[in-house]
């Protein structure tokens, strides 16, 4: 049978099939990750918005580095920041809850009750900004084309997408394998819609520098190659009105300018080339910010807490060298991490380290495994480690250098190295023992200088290498790498990204967020369980199974968090007070005019913006 027979069979026997059981399932407007959502179907807005924020204003941030595309789905290229700003989404986040989507494009939603499919409606109004429908070929569309030729990670995200169906011009259908993950029905919420249309003609897996077309609340504007991104409100955005958008996309232009490093974005945001900056640096923030203009109240600090967990920052150790196959080696790289003296001598005190893969959740490992771990743990015994279930956690080393260093460098001798004239070598090949740490900015150097000087007390002669962004995104590409600062970010519901992360499928696949280089065949089964889990309970009770493998392993040094936001802006913007629990949300912030008046007179010296 033909493929266009085929797919008309299908589609024909699947709409009779199931439009009984449709039918049947409730048409809601909001889907939570468990229990209900917490906002009713006639809601008006965001419970943290300004429903009567200004429309107007502009607000300019700085990106580090330089971009060579406008496409930010594929593996090429380099994307500019901003790009989400284009296109609309089925359903959108509501930051004030730890996983509930509301719908944007869609209209109404159907969920079967024991998962196996979901419907989208979609809104009959919703245009593309050259005026054309969003329609449920668009959907389909953009589904097939991102799992197939869309960066890696959409492949994982949809491993349990069995079809996605066209029923009508605006009604989308989407079926799943037994067992799928709970939070599929919100992933695919998240699937941002791409014109057929524009698309048909073009080569979607080649970078452009051109404006793509959305249907989103901002155009791209202007595109100076490498320097400068600017989009644009759209005027007559189809979805300004709907619950979801009152009190949002209030800015009317929104500017990312690219800097060489932080060092001098910070510089251009004193001057006031910048409207807003968010803070990485916590020496910067302690003692960079003491300049006339936060003195005299036009500029404003802000510290804003974070609601989710605060994930993974760490260097990140590349198995595929053979150097680091070894988990003796791995755990003495961690014990010559210092962080008591970095936390003293250059973060100022403001930070706390890092031990679990879902730090500051309740889905971090803690102790001895609980019984439900071990409900987990136990069928692979014979291939973890015995500390994972004799040892608790966190891992029990000594908090003074030295004593580290010392068990560190017993840890190389068991792993077959010595220390011959200061070098470390490797008593069967003879080689020394040697490490580079790959940076993109210089400000993460004097990080990463106290290691490699604690290293070299033990033999290990490391260097660090800094490159422009593009050069780093292709080494990483390719895993060209032997160390790298690299963080696993979490939400308060992990679901389908894990696989990315730890899995052996995408250890392999260029672009892939899994870094390590993982390929365990336990930590695979610990992934596809926290995947599958049916209840908080389970997911929880999972997470710390995985968290607890994770880091018997040793395959990354944790470095440090902070569990909030900083955030120094030019004091004309309004912002939701308290702002939403478990994100940020700047497209709830607006310009305020009378404000703005004042500072862009001591900011730009009367000049219009």
């Amino acid at each position: 049978m033909g493929k266009a027979i085929l797919a008309a069979a299908v589609l024909s026997f699947s709409g009779f099939a199931f439009a009984a059981t449709a039918d049947k399932v409730p048409t809601v407007q909001g889907l939570a990750m468990y229990d209900e959502p917490a906002l009713p179907d006639d809601f008006t807005h965001f419970s943290y918005v300004n429903p009567d924020a200004p429309k107007g204003g502009e607000l300019n941030r700085a990106t580090i580095g330089s971009f060579d595309s406008t496409n930010p789905f594929i593996v090429k290229g380099t994307p500019a920041s901003g790009l989400a700003q284009i296109y609309d989404t089925l359903m959108v986040n509501n930051p004030d809850e730890p996983f509930t989507m509301y719908g944007l494009l869609a209209e109404g939603v159907r969920l079967d009750p024991d998962r196996r499919w979901m419907e989208f409606d979609l809104h009959p109004e919703a245009t593309f900004h050259d005026g054309e429908p969003v329609t449920a070929e668009d959907v389909v569309f953009s589904f097939r084309l991102l799992r197939d030729e869309g960066q890696p990670f959409y492949a994982a995200y949809y491993a349990d997408v069995t079809s996605a169906q066209r029923l009508d011009d605006d009604t989308v259908r989407f079926d799943f394998s037994p067992n799928n993950s709970r939070e599929l029905p919100l992933i695919l919420g998240q699937l941002p819609i791409l014109p057929e249309h524009f698309w048909q003609d073009r080569d979607f897996a080649t970078p452009t520098l051109n404006p793509l077309l959305g249907s989103g609340p901002y155009r791209i504007a202007q595109v100076d190659p490498g320097r400068r991104i600017v989009y644009e409100r759209v005027e007559d955005y189809w979805g300004e009105d709907l619950p979801v958008n009152r009190g949002r996309h209030n800015i009317n232009r929104l500017i990312f300018d690219y800097y060489r490093d932080q060092t001098v974005a910070l510089e251009a945001f004193k001057a006031g080339n910048l409207d807003m900056r968010i803070e990485s640096s916590a020496r910067n923030w302690a003692t960079a910010y003491d300049f006339p203009a936060l003195k005299q109240g036009f500029v404003e600090k802000l510290q804003i807490p974070d609601g989710q967990p605060a994930g993974m920052q760490a260097y990140v150790m590349n198995l595929r060298r053979d150097k680091f196959k070894d988990v003796r080696v791995r755990e003495a790289l961690n014990l010559a991490f210092d962080f008591p003296w970095l936390n003293d001598n250059i973060f100022y005190g403001a930070y706390e380290r890092t031990h679990s893969y879902f730090e500051n959740s309740e889905m971090a490992a803690q102790g001895m495994p609980s019984a439900g771990e071990l409900a987990l743990l136990e069928p692979h015994r014979d291939q973890l480690p015995k500390r994972v279930f004799e040892e608790p956690l966190p891992v029990e080393h000594p908090d003074d250098i030295r004593p580290r260093l010392r068990e560190a460098l017993g840890l190389l001798r068991e792993a077959g190295y010595e220390v011959q004239n200061g070098q470390l070598i490797n008593r069967e090949s003879k080689q020394p023992f040697t490490l580079e740490i790959l940076l993109y900015d210089s400000q993460f150097e004097r990080i990463a200088q106290p290691l490699l000087r604690n290293l070299e007390r033990i033999g290990i002669k490391g260097k660090i290498r800094i490159v422009d962004v593009n050069q780093y995104l292709n080494r990483l590409r390719s895993f060209d790498f032997d160390m790298i600062i690299g963080s696993f970010p979490q939400s308060a519901n992990p679901g389908n990204e894990q696989r990315e992360f730890w899995t052996s499928d995408f250890a392999d696949q260029p672009q892939s967020r899994n870094l390590i280089g993982l390929k365990n065949p336990v930590i695979d089964d610990l992934v596809e369980k926290l995947i599958r889990a049916e209840t908080r309970q389970q997911l929880d009770t999972a997470a710390q199974a995985l968290d607890r493998v994770l880091r018997w392993g040793f395959y990354v040094i944790p470095q440090f968090h902070l569990a909030a936001t900083r955030i120094a802006l030019w004091d004309k913007y309004g912002y939701p007070d308290p702002h939403p629990e478990y994100n940020i949300d700047l497209d709830a912030w607006w310009v305020d005019p009378e404000r703005a008046k004042t500072i862009n007179q001591r900011q730009h010296g009367g000049r219009q913006r």
